[in-house]
């Protein structure tokens, strides 16, 4: 995933794409770089390797007067073809230095296209895929049927490409236009009054407008400071786009005094949790209002199907335990990226529930137009307004938590558990599983969470203690049961993604089937607890073992219930959660695991919110 920014109106273009990038860096952060149009014959150009701050000690360097201009573009890289180099980062211009791009994706055959390019005498000067796009409109543009017409240079070139991918598009000689296109990749417009915007992501331009258009799939944008015009790859005109408005502010995507964004966006989960659910309980029903499925459509399903990838997943693993239990429907949870390919059984009856919290994510995508090949009806939990996963299933129930800026998920994850128990009291509704005095009842009990989230959150001072003194080990280990499982898994991916620690999550169960050979002196272990009232045989085996752990040296951190006066002897760190519904304990028990997780890595001195290697979405398979 990379951010891209594009800019045309009347003010300063580099300080508009600058101030873009620095809150789409998230985006991306192996390179950045800017390109500015100011009426001269070559494009000014910079780019650096490393975070932003890179590339703004060069442009302080050369001097802003090198990059006065009202039109320019900007990219935050998350490197895909060739090494995060200066020679790698966007933008990249053809050998004249007119025709400048960016790019967020993968072009599949820009082998052949390479091929071409080099044949024809043309010097590559990247190992990136993005450069041959450049290089191939500059040769539309000075000769053949499209010369000197840069919009259809560039929608010639576009056919020509295959993969996903969204692709910006300069041209010196036409300093006041944009050219943009989006295939499976995001892009959005913004529309200001004498000005207009281009970007990967809302946040670029939520300073300037609230008002946006969301462009679908296989769609070109042409901006000028005066408006915008779309078509299809062909150039026909009278594509189908939505205009919307964005209905958070830009204090939503700042650190609003925190260290990192990630901390801000743990202490905004009770909010988030609360705002998922608002509006989806009325006249004693379940409302699902971007559902578009049906309550005899729900009766009909005879199989639910979860596909997410990373945390996702272990909100999909939850729902498992939450639908099965309701509705008494089968589910099976797949990682997304390998769904498609075990050739799984689909049709008519089938509910595939796709989870992510950008609606980017590759690997969600395929499952889903796979599934819709199959026939299967598909119901998407996502984070983003008209992301392109939403887009291509028949229903939609957005987490309305505000934009998540932080790498590693930590709200989204949490109100994706939410929408995940409304799906499932919306089709124990619909067919007759369950009363509607008792959806009444656990919609109330949900409602209840967030304040509960909140005391949790008044744990952590003592969860931050404990990290600190944890923080150089070389191994964490985690365990449940039932739901504390799943619970387990978040918390090791957690410390694998910020900490860079090998961290395992385990069944309980499974303890003694291997995993206790990892067991030795010292070593830290973080044991998610049933209560000992709703899974009281669960608790005892599993407070069974604690003691086997504790008695080959571990030391031992246990998140139980309050008042679990059972647990105490045998924990060497005990952090305390209110008393919940089983089902509803994750939303309380996951949130210790993301502070405990957050502490390690800023002890060690990590970036919380742009760890190593990862970028947000997974915008490529």
């Amino acid at each position: 995933m990379c951010g891209i920014v594009g800019y045309v109106g009347y003010r300063d273009a580099l300080g508009v794409v600058v101030d873009a990038l620095r809150r789409m860096e998230y985006r991306g952060y192996d390179s950045a770089g800017v390109a500015i149009l100011d009426g001269a014959s070559e494009i000014a150009v910079e780019r650096k390797a490393g975070r932003l701050a890179n590339l703004e000690a060069e442009l302080a360097e050369a001097g802003v007067a090198n990059f006065a201009g009202t039109t320019g573009m900007g990219h935050t890289r998350w490197a895909t073809h060739g090494a995060p180099t200066d020679r790698n980062a966007h933008p990249h211009r053809d050998t004249t230095g007119a025709v400048a791009v960016v790019h967020n994706g993968i072009i599949e055959n820009f082998a052949p296209l390479r091929h071409e390019l080099e044949s024809a005498g043309v010097e590559l000067r990247s190992d990136t895929d993005t450069e041959v796009a450049v290089h191939l409109v500059s040769r539309a543009y000075t000769s053949g049927p499209t010369a000197g017409d840069f919009v259809a240079s560039a929608l010639s070139v576009l056919r020509r490409l295959e993969g996903a991918f969204t692709l910006v598009f300069t041209h010196a000689e036409h300093p006041g236009t944009i050219v943009a296109a989006r295939r499976s990749t995001p892009l959005v417009v913004g529309v200001g009054k004498g000005e207009m915007f281009i970007a990967s992501d809302v946040t670029a331009f939520i300073e300037y407008t609230r008002d946006a258009v969301e462009l679908g799939q296989d769609q070109v944008v042409v901006i000028t400071a005066d408006g915008y015009a779309v078509t299809d790859f062909d150039g026909n005109s009278g594509v189908p786009t939505r205009p919307f408005t964005i209905d958070w502010d830009l204090a939503a995507a700042e650190k609003g005094g925190h260290d990192y964004f990630m901390l801000k966006e743990i202490e905004e989960q009770p909010a988030g949790v609360a705002e998922t659910l608002i509006g989806h309980f009325d006249n004693g029903r379940i409302v699902l209002d971007e559902q578009r499925l049906a309550d005899q459509e729900l009766r009909e399903f005879d199989k639910v199907f979860v596909v997410a990838c990373g945390s996702s997943y272990h909100a999909g693993l939850l729902a498992k335990y939450a639908i099965e239990h309701w509705t008494r429907l089968p589910v099976e949870v797949e990682l997304a990226s390998e769904f498609r390919y075990r050739d799984p059984v689909l049709d008519r009856s089938t509910l595939v529930v796709a989870i992510s919290q950008s609606g980017e994510t590759a690997d969600t995508l395929e499952a889903v137009r796979h599934a819709k090949e199959q026939k299967a009806r598909v119901l998407a939990i996502c984070n983003t307004n008209g992301a392109q996963i939403p887009r291509e299933s028949d229903a939609v129930l957005y987490t309305r938590t505000g934009p998540e800026i932080g790498v590693a998920s930590t709200k989204a994850f949490l109100t994706q558990i939410t929408a995940n128990y409304l799906v499932g009291l919306a089709l124990a509704q619909a067919r007759g599983t369950k009363y509607p005095d008792e959806v009444a009842g656990e919609f109330a009990q949900l409602e209840a969470m967030p304040e509960l989230v909140a005391r949790v959150l008044e744990t952590a001072p003592q969860v931050r203690e404990i990290a600190r003194r944890f923080a150089r080990a070389s191994t964490v280990l985690f365990l449940g049961r039932h739901v504390g499982y799943p619970v387990a898994l978040e918390g090791a991916l957690k410390l694998k993604e910020l900490a860079y620690m090998h961290a395992e999550g385990f069944a309980g169960g499974e303890l003694k089937h291997g995993p206790i050979a990892l067991i030795e002196d010292g070593l830290p272990v973080i044991v998610v607890m049933p209560s000992p009232k709703g899974r009281a045989v669960l608790h005892s085996k599993l407070l069974s073992n604690i003691r086997e752990i504790q008695a080959r040296g571990a030391r031992t951190i246990v998140i139980a219930e309050e008042g679990d006066d059972t647990v105490r002897p045998f924990a060497d760190h005990l952090i305390e959660i209110p008393a919940a519904p089983t089902l509803f304990q994750p939303l309380l028990s996951t949130v210790p695991l993301q502070i405990f997780a957050a502490e390690v890595a800023q002890t060690r001195g990590y970036d919380i919110d742009k760890p190593r290697n990862l970028a947000k979405s997974v915008t490529v398979e």
